[in-house]
């Protein structure tokens, strides 16, 4: 493996700042806060770490609503906390992956207060703008994937804007030759400080079709992607050939983005796409060695792990990932939390997140692993008066209950909220059930979440089978995964129960939820 592919195969470690650590005592995670912690993401044994944006934002969306792509917002700290971040993190072997928002800002941005100001001056066209219809509607059937139309009316300039969540998220022109010049430049702003790469959000956002074609409505017998609730208007629409976004000219707009990548060393890009055939997609989007490096796959997100969801999973990437490289994730800061995902009593959860790690780490392809995962975490159950996402509150009930990905991370079960905060309330309440989840009720128990995650890293590292190696499902009783990765001429045969049963795969006995690795 070249060191150019640092990538492939590499375990990502998702940190969501508001919720690490809180290192100020204001109840909000920050960047000091991340790098007091660093030791005990070293001690993992994970390549990199992804942070979630921590950039100057009204944090409407929690900072996916940017209003500088270049200053760091000061509820997180300052540009020389994240530079001592940077260099603490590669002191400890840590690559640093920064998530960029570049199909959208927020409505404070000074790009969008210039834009709006009227239809001439030099920032007119750097969002998308359109004319409503005669009968003063917006200009087609687009929606918006946090709920409702995505088109909002602009008084001032007598036009509606495009947005694909929030309204005060406006929807930049990708097509643009001036918004994308400025976004490579913000690129190559982070990349001569020395970041490692980008995880780029909805980058299948980027482009709208340039004549606002209406969507097409979703067939009766076709169901919603799997990361859209059936409540949400926009479930009634195809997502995979959308006029809204998932243009194929975005293809070109990825060409130019790794060529700057490809200006520097090592740099990694990994892009979110999802909707209708997402992996298709996502396969698509690394291909050619000219687009990304590799996507975040959702298939298995959210997901019960049972035999056909797994075994269908890992055909369906193979068959269309061709020269492409995909990341898996079983959870992240959208989604509820993996080991609330059994479909069992409560009782169940250690061994369904302790299989879960390892079936996570045996997969081919690169890994995002979200905070929380390695202690086993359950997702938190958060009353609607304490919600704060604005997806989940439009949504409720019928929410992802993202807040409960999201609450403060669990350091110390004997201090007051649980370590992370020395604050009398937290941005979102920790949760009694974490808290005696804590790293320090983990850290001296081998046979803890925790411990069982660090061996199964320590495991994977030392086999560039189980990085880089090829997959191939064997053929297996019902509740029983089993893949052979190979390389070399080496095999290793991956057996996972996925029953909370005992369990048998030619003569090797598993436990409930058990695994078990065989190296030939």
């Amino acid at each position: 493996m070249s060191n150019s592919e640092w990538w492939r195969g590499a375990v990502i470690y998702q940190i969501y700042p508001r919720s690490f650590c809180d290192s100020n005592g204001d109840g909000i995670g920050d960047l000091p806060g991340i790098i007091s912690k660093l030791d005990y993401v070293a001690s993992l044994g994970v390549d990199a770490v992804w942070i979630s944006p921590f950039f100057a934002s009204p944090m409407k969306d929690f900072g996916y609503d940017i209003s500088d792509y270049r200053a760091i917002d000061p509820i997180f700290g300052t540009m020389d906390d994240f530079k001592k971040l940077l260099k603490e993190s590669h002191a400890r072997g840590i690559k640093v992956i920064l998530d960029q928002v570049w199909s959208h800002t927020s409505d404070e941005h000074a790009w969008f207060k210039e834009s709006r100001k009227d239809k001439t001056n030099p920032k007119a066209d750097w969002y998308v703008w359109a004319d409503a219809k005669q009968d003063g509607t917006p200009p087609n059937n687009w929606l918006s994937i946090f709920g409702g139309g995505a088109w909002e009316w602009d008084a001032g300039r007598e036009q509606y804007y495009l947005h694909h969540f929030l309204t005060c998220q406006p929807a930049l022109n990708i097509w643009n030759r001036s918004v994308r010049e400025e976004i490579k430049n913000t690129a190559r702003y982070w990349l001569d400080m020395g970041v490692d790469g980008f995880r780029l959000d909805v980058i299948n956002c980027a482009l709208s079709h340039p004549e606002l074609k209406d969507n097409p409505l979703r067939p009766a017998d076709i169901p919603p992607p799997s990361d859209m609730q059936p409540s949400n208007p926009m479930a009634k629409q195809i997502r995979s050939n959308a006029y809204s976004y998932m243009s194929p000219e975005t293809f070109k707009w990825l060409n130019e983005l790794r060529a700057v990548a490809d200006e520097y060393k090592d740099i990694f890009l990994m892009g979110e796409i999802g909707g209708d055939h997402g992996e298709l997609r996502a396969a698509q989007y690394t291909q050619e060695n000219n687009r990304l490096h590799s996507a975040y796959s959702f298939i298995l997100t959210g997901k019960t792990l049972n035999k056909k969801t797994v075994v269908e999973a890992v055909k369906i990437i193979e068959q269309h990932v061709g020269d492409g490289w995909m990341t898996y994730a079983f959870g992240n800061h959208d989604n509820t939390r993996f080991a609330s995902n059994h479909g069992q009593t409560e009782d169940v959860r250690e061994a369904y997140a302790k299989m879960g790690a390892a079936m996570l780490l045996s997969f081919k392809g690169s890994v995002c692993l979200y905070q929380g995962e390695e202690l086993g975490l359950p997702v938190a159950q958060i009353a609607f008066e304490d919600m704060q996402d604005p997806y989940d509150i439009k949504m409720y009930p019928d929410s992802m209950n993202r807040d409960g990905a999201r609450t403060p991370f669990p350091w110390n079960s004997k201090k007051p909220q649980a370590g992370f905060s020395a604050a009398s309330k937290t941005w979102l309440p920790v949760q009694s059930s974490h808290t005696e989840l804590a790293v320090d009720t983990q850290d001296n128990d081998k046979d803890s979440v925790l411990n069982t995650y660090r061996t199964l890293l320590k495991w994977r590292k030392e086999r560039e089978i189980m990085r880089t190696g090829d997959v191939e499902i064997l053929k297996s009783p019902e509740g029983i995964v089993a893949f052979a990765r190979k390389k070399d001429g080496k095999e290793i045969i991956c057996i996972f129960n996925v029953t909370n049963a005992q369990n048998e795969f030619e003569g090797v006995s598993l436990d409930p939820y058990g695994y078990k690795f065989i190296e030939k």
